[in-house]
């Protein structure tokens, strides 16, 4: 009987205003709530794993995503608030509390919007890169800006929650972003140019770049930077802002390129097989299928041979291909020429555009 009594009298203990057992069922709803949320996400991750796999589902994806992205401290807080509400606490102690949830709710709820578009904008990417690579261009920016509205949200209401006039200082960072905006001329600078490269698009990613002595294609187009890939293999990471006042020859816009190749025969070369020379050039050229012939004509008497020009289109921009036509074209005029006993003095090499 005495022990019960004591029991009793230790249950009804009061502590800041509320007994021990109130304590301890608070506790009890909290740690089930925790241990619950915490089942809930392990056993959800799971299924979204199993599922995501055999369905790929992009959808799953980003729900799997979102659910490793759920801080530990979120959840804890949660089960802590949801164990409070049991409780009659002080004024001053359920504001401190509410005003904790709410942060760490808000700054989970950035990181999930942050990952969600982190997923889409992954999946757009995969999924439009090789039909459309100037809105995947373009909309990188735009996600970036929109992630750093996101935070810009987020703090907003933690310092208004905080009991912070926000209106008050916003118009003190508006003052004070014109000191920083000067200090920072050269970040903002790339920073706008990024902007810039999205809206006017003057190249994308996969565009073959050539800017003064570098050249390489684009693999990142960044807020500060933009990198390239050389030929030689190396990455080349150039400011958007040097970018664009850079003269750049983008050969990914390229439809057609013009070739210009000027050869030289030897004077004992006879006058009638000369004149046969622009349609055997003219012939050779149309029959190979991704190149269009355009003109072949004696051009002048040079210092040791008799020089012919003629020009041509490859209906491709890939340089490998170009290539390949023109191994092809000169393979087959010296077999012409051997054939018709007509004797190279030297060429010059090929102009292409």
């Amino acid at each position: 009987m005495d022990m019960n009594a004591s029991l009793q009298k230790m249950l009804d203990t009061t502590l800041y205003g509320n007994t021990a057992l109130d304590w301890g069922i608070a506790l009890g709803i909290s740690t089930l709530v925790l241990v619950g949320l915490w089942i809930l996400k392990v056993v959800c991750l799971r299924r979204l794993s199993d599922f995501s796999a055999h369905a790929n589902l992009i959808s799953g994806r980003i729900l799997l995503e979102a659910l490793r992205r759920t801080q530990p401290l979120f959840l804890f807080l949660l089960a802590l608030w949801m164990g409070a509400q049991h409780l009659d606490l002080a004024k001053k102690m359920e504001r401190l509390i509410d005003n904790a949830v709410l942060v760490v709710f808000l700054v989970q709820g950035g990181l999930w919007a942050v990952m969600l578009t982190d997923g889409w904008m992954k999946s757009y990417r995969e999924r439009r890169l090789t039909s459309n690579p100037d809105a995947v261009t373009s909309f990188s920016a735009v996600t970036i800006i929109f992630k750093l509205a996101v935070w810009i949200f987020v703090t907003l209401l933690v310092l208004q929650n905080f009991g912070i006039n926000v209106t008050a200082l916003v118009t003190g960072l508006g003052i004070g972003g014109v000191a920083v905006a000067l200090a920072a001329q050269n970040i903002l600078g790339d920073l706008f140019a990024s902007i810039s490269i999205a809206v006017d698009r003057p190249f994308v990613v996969g565009d073959f770049l050539a800017l003064g002595e570098h050249m390489g294609t684009v693999e990142y187009i960044g807020m500060k930077s933009t990198r390239l890939r050389s030929l030689s293999g190396e990455q080349i990471v150039m400011a958007n802002t040097n970018l664009l006042g850079s003269r750049i020859r983008n050969y990914g816009r390229m439809y057609e390129r013009r070739v210009a190749v000027t050869i030289s025969v030897t004077y004992q070369t006879p006058r009638a097989k000369l004149a046969e020379i622009p349609a055997m050039l003219r012939s050779i050229i149309e029959a190979q299928s991704d190149a269009r012939f355009d003109r072949a004509h004696f051009k002048s008497f040079g210092e040791s041979g008799l020089e012919f020009e003629y020009v041509y289109f490859v209906r491709s921009s890939d340089y490998g291909i170009y290539m390949d036509i023109n191994e092809r074209i000169n393979l087959a005029l010296l077999e012409r020429f051997e054939n018709d006993g007509i004797g190279l003095s030297h060429s010059k090499q090929p102009a292409s555009a």
